[in-house]
């Protein structure tokens, strides 16, 4: 197998050896630790010795011979090794008939669930997430997010330390808060795409690790949780508006707006795959801020050129999402929207609010809508003025650099 094929198998089989672990043994923290040592191994060896005849197994023996070593080299490992005897059979500790224990999606959900505790910080949850669940390395994730692999070493083991000292189990939430955690979940997924999407820091504008990682998760919440419509709409979403990626950079890496992009290039299939997932979602479940989302990027999609895009279809839709979930960020979207049908002062008096919400002041795209609103409405010097301060306040480079060129032409022209 090429290396690419081994990563993609040892990412679907993570959660599922995951899931067989800590159901045998309980505790989270050591058993994500040996299923990673285990990954290693396989990554090492699979690629040069060829895939064992069953690689799901052989990554549980390995996982579990780790466990063992850990808990030998501990002082309390006769205690712990009594209390795992009493829990399996000793032949389980040692190498699990192949056929055992198939995969069950129903781990796949816990371990979300898990991930998403609401005793983790959201940066947590989303560390813990594509490690335990997504497969991902310590390192792969400190390189997406641009931090140094031991920061988000200690991000991830905090994580888990806070996990077992709130006492969650491997198990469904209640009823009661199943709602709630799945809620944590899908964010936790759209953050990871939109941080892989837009890079928020750097100099690439695109993480594909990112966003290829949450469009397979959302696949798999999708095929564990085929009636709910809101896992549809967010993997609509994802699929929408990843279709564009091919046309968003020219040929230096530089920022393309969706008006300019060369719409020949977009992804058919992911477009028609996204269109088909929301529109029969929007037919038997009722609306939420995932499907009108994904319903605003399908507008988008379905027009041929920029100048037949539906733009008061899409202020309807943003009028609905503000209802749904009220957001600085969604009257931002609908700001630029109103403006292509009732002119740039109506959408410039949509942001006024935004200066004074801690969430928006002084954030770049505030500033960066605000310009380009300003730039239509024939104000070149105070639309300059707030290209350059949304450059300014912008981490990444790609952004940046757009940014300063639009201001840049603003002065030209003049």
């Amino acid at each position: 197998m090429t290396d690419r094929a081994v990563e993609d198998l040892l990412r679907a089989l993570a959660p599922q050896v995951l899931g067989v672990l800590v159901r045998r043994h309980g505790q989270f923290y050591a058993c994500e630790d040996a299923v990673q040592e285990a990954l290693l191994a396989a990554a090492t060896q699979w690629p040069e010795q060829g895939l064992p005849e069953h690689p799901r197994s052989w990554l549980v023996t390995v996982a579990t011979r780790r466990l063992t070593d850990e808990w030998r080299s501990e002082r309390a490992r006769r205690d712990r090794e009594v209390a795992v005897a009493v829990r399996e059979p000793a032949y389980a500790a040692v190498a699990p008939p192949a056929d055992e224990e198939p995969p069950s999606g129903d781990d796949t959900l816990k371990l979300l669930f898990l991930c998403c505790h609401p005793a983790l910080t959201v940066s947590a949850q989303v560390a813990l997430t594509l490690r335990a669940v997504g497969g991902l390395s310590t390192a792969e994730i400190a390189r997406a997010y641009l931090v140094p692999e031991a920061t988000m070493s200690q991000r991830i083991r905090r994580a888990k330390q806070r996990i077992e000292a709130a006492g969650a189990r491997f198990d469904m939430p209640s009823a009661a808060d199943r709602d709630a955690r799945l809620r944590a979940v899908l964010h936790v997924l759209y953050l990871v795409f939109n941080e892989g999407y837009t890079a928020s820091s750097g100099a690439e504008l695109h993480r594909a690790e990112l966003t290829g990682e949450a469009i397979r998760l959302a696949r798999e919440l999708r095929r564990l949780l085929p009636d709910d419509g809101e896992v549809a709409g967010l993997l609509a979403l994802m699929l929408l508006t990843d279709a564009h990626r091919a046309a968003r950079t020219g040929p230096g890496g530089e920022l393309v707006p969706l008006t300019e992009q060369d719409r020949t290039r977009w992804d058919r299939a992911g477009i028609a795959e996204g269109v088909a997932l929301v529109t029969e979602a929007l037919t038997w479940s009722a609306p939420g801020p995932y499907q009108v989302q994904a319903a605003i990027a399908a507008v988008h999609a379905e027009a041929p050129t920029a100048a037949d895009t539906d733009w008061r279809q899409i202020v309807a839709l943003y009028r609905l999402l503000a209802r749904l979930a009220p957001n600085p960020m969604v009257t931002l979207n609908q700001a630029a929207a109103v403006a292509m049908v009732d002119g740039p002062r109506a959408g410039l008096a949509l942001l006024a609010p935004l200066d004074a919400d801690e969430r928006t002041a002084g954030h770049h795209r505030l500033a960066a809508v605000r310009a380009h609103l300003l730039e239509l409405a024939g104000d070149r010097d105070d639309a300059r003025t707030a290209y350059l301060a949304a450059a300014r306040a912008t981490t990444s480079l790609p952004e940046r650099h757009y940014l300063e060129v639009r201001a840049a032409r603003l002065a030209t022209d003049r």
